[in-house]
């Protein structure tokens, strides 16, 4: 996995993986893209796939009195899912009370950002085919936290696909997943937007216009 040559846009990024995608035969796939950067990357592999094109939020659950530090994750979907570092609560002295009222504030912040990106219900995914996409990945933290939340729904298959990625955060993430495809694994890797010559911050209204625009093939 090398690429010399930086991506010029996530949208080239993502058309670059629709290939070796396609390569994997996958039946009954849907996009699952990590909002904002991972939208536009996703948008083209679901065009080409003809595929239906969700977001996939993810928010972390923060210790008591110290949000920054994560002890866990809520994962958006028709069933949304709670992924606790129980070894990580405990030593934040994270109650289940305390787990319980981060959950709802977190559900209430999913649901406000569905609205404001327009978005459809969650698409259920037991049985399907689930493609997971994002612009790169540097720490993994989020993306691993979708990934065993997933686990939990019996998708058909689950599949990571992102442009870039350091090698040693794929083989963690592999463990969770049923294939990984990744153009580029750079050695040292710096952030991920190095790669990349246009990394401006994706918008909401772009957002919001690719999301519509997937619905017109599905």
């Amino acid at each position: 996995m090398s690429r010399g040559e930086p991506f010029s846009d996530r949208r080239e990024a993502g058309a670059a993986l629709v290939q070796p995608i396609k390569a994997l035969a996958l039946v009954d796939p849907v996009v699952l893209a990590l909002p904002r950067g991972g939208v536009p990357v996703g948008f083209e592999i679901a065009q080409a796939l003809r595929a239906p094109l969700d977001i996939l939020l993810v928010r972390k659950i923060g210790a008591p009195g110290h949000e920054e530090f994560g002890i866990g994750a809520l994962v958006d979907g028709a069933s949304p899912q709670v992924v606790i570092d129980e070894a990580a609560a405990r030593q934040a002295g994270a109650s289940q009370a305390y787990i319980d009222r981060e959950v709802a504030r977190q559900l209430a912040e999913i649901e406000r950002r569905r609205t404001a990106y327009c978005s459809a219900p969650p698409i259920p995914l037991q049985g399907r085919t689930v493609i997971v996409v994002d612009d790169g990945i540097a720490t993994g933290g989020t993306v691993l936290a979708a990934l065993k939340a997933l686990a939990r729904i019996a998708p058909r298959r689950v599949v990571l696909a992102v442009p870039l990625a350091p090698r040693d955060v794929l083989l963690t993430l592999g463990k969770f997943c049923d294939d990984i495809v990744c153009l580029s694994s750079p050695d040292p890797f710096f952030a991920v937007g190095a790669h990349y010559r246009d990394f401006s911050q994706t918008e909401d209204e772009e957002v919001i216009r690719l999301l519509a625009q997937a619905r017109d093939w599905t």
